[in-house]
């Protein structure tokens, strides 16, 4: 399966294309000579850089283009580790940037897109605050105005979750041990470049908890309180394809043809996350905000948080959600099961931790967890709404 989508006219925004079922070298190659790029800059997973030839490949492939390569992005997409990156891209005068990894990654590319525009090298980045989309007073995001980058990027993921669809991304404060969200249009990717080749690299629970990263994205959509058709159905594809390909994949690892079918429901589970990104669109919900919290500030994998979390999440948001869960379980391919089972299920076959306490988490980080998700963005996206810590305490003791 070869193909490119032009997605210009789409809800996708400033993604002009979307690539999948091609090597990526080439395809970046031909992208920068499109663009008329001339000072390429990467930034690149370290694993992928110093253990595999993908990066070197890609270098080889952009020749005199090739300005540059960073591969010193950490876990969770730290302040100094976007400085870093930032400094970097502007002592190559870079005029292309090139993501090519998981998450954090493609999440710093989009920060060093914002810090160049803005000359912010520093590592500490106290200026980056005002540039946080915030929660307002009556509980909805609130976007700070300001210039966007001048530069763009393009994302070759090596994951499934799909943060590379929309133009917001997640940055962690390490003083405050907290994840700050930031988005523009114009930190969206100009390109994405789905490569099932370089996907062979990814370790499994990388591979396995990063598609329920993706699942995330389309539930916290069917649960949100502002659900769209076009989003419920496009995103139920993507549960439905994802649950289907899971066991191919497993089946048979090195299928390329498995592989791909995996981001093409990555694709369709970030509909409804990328379709406007924070403020607008569907917004997502507490497995987003409770996950952040567990990310940021208890230090757990960032593809751990779903599989935790969304089983408790699912059984405290039936009351309200009963009639979509029905349609989560049948695309998840257990009509049988309340969708919190069904869910389970799958986590268990995929080898996932289940429980907080699997990743480290017990009772007494409880209350820091509940008081600190109230402040988080998408804390009252959810079609039940969570008034105070109280119940966020409710949805913790689920998953402990």
């Amino acid at each position: 399966m070869e193909q490119t989508i032009a997605t210009g006219a789409h809800n996708f925004a400033s993604i002009e294309r979307v690539v999948f079922g091609q090597p990526a070298a080439g395809v970046i190659a031909a992208e920068a000579t499109r663009l008329g790029s001339r000072r390429v800059f990467i930034v690149a997973s370290r694993t992928l850089r110093t253990q595999t030839g993908v990066i070197r490949a890609i270098e080889e492939a952009l020749g005199e283009r090739h300005a540059a390569t960073f591969d010193g992005i950490p876990q969770h997409t730290t302040r100094s580790g976007v400085a870093r990156a930032t400094a970097a891209a502007l002592a190559a005068e870079a005029d292309l940037v090139v993501a090519v990894g998981g998450g954090s990654v493609i999440d710093a590319s989009k920060m060093v897109l914002l810090c160049m525009r803005h000359g912010m090298t520093d590592e500490h980045l106290e200026a980056l605050d005002r540039f946080e989309v915030k929660l307002g007073d009556d509980g909805k995001p609130v976007r700070p105005v300001f210039d966007g980058p001048a530069l763009r990027m393009i994302a070759v993921p090596s994951t499934l979750n799909g943060g590379e669809f929309n133009g917001g991304c997640l940055v962690t404060d390490e003083r405050r041990k907290l994840k700050q969200t930031f988005f523009h249009p114009l930190m969206m990717p100009r390109t994405v470049v789905l490569d099932p080749a370089l996907t062979l690299h990814t370790p499994e629970s990388l591979w396995l908890g990063s598609a329920t990263r993706a699942l995330d994205h389309a539930i916290e959509a069917l649960l949100s309180t502002t659900p769209t058709p076009l989003a419920d159905a496009v995103v139920l594809d993507g549960i439905a394809r994802m649950a289907r390909a899971l066991p191919a994949w497993r089946a048979e690892p090195a299928s390329l043809a498995a592989r791909a079918e995996c981001q093409v429901a990555s694709w369709l589970c970030s509909y409804g996350l990328s379709s406007r990104g924070p403020g607008g669109g569907v917004m997502m919900g507490p497995s987003h905000a409770i996950g952040h919290v567990l990310g940021g500030s208890c230090g757990v994998p960032h593809y751990y948080c779903t599989p935790v979390m969304m089983p408790a999440i699912l059984r405290w948001s039936e009351p309200a959600t009963a009639a979509r869960q029905r349609q989560l379980a049948q695309a998840l391919g257990r009509p049988g099961l309340p969708a919190a089972e069904a869910f389970a299920e799958l986590v268990k076959t995929l080898g996932l931790p289940a429980t907080l306490r699997d990743v480290g988490v017990d009772e007494s980080q409880f209350e820091m967890i509940a008081r600190t998700s109230m402040r988080e963005l998408f804390i009252h996206g959810n079609a039940r709404k969570i008034s105070g810590p109280g119940e966020v305490l409710e949805i913790l003791r689920l998953a402990a």
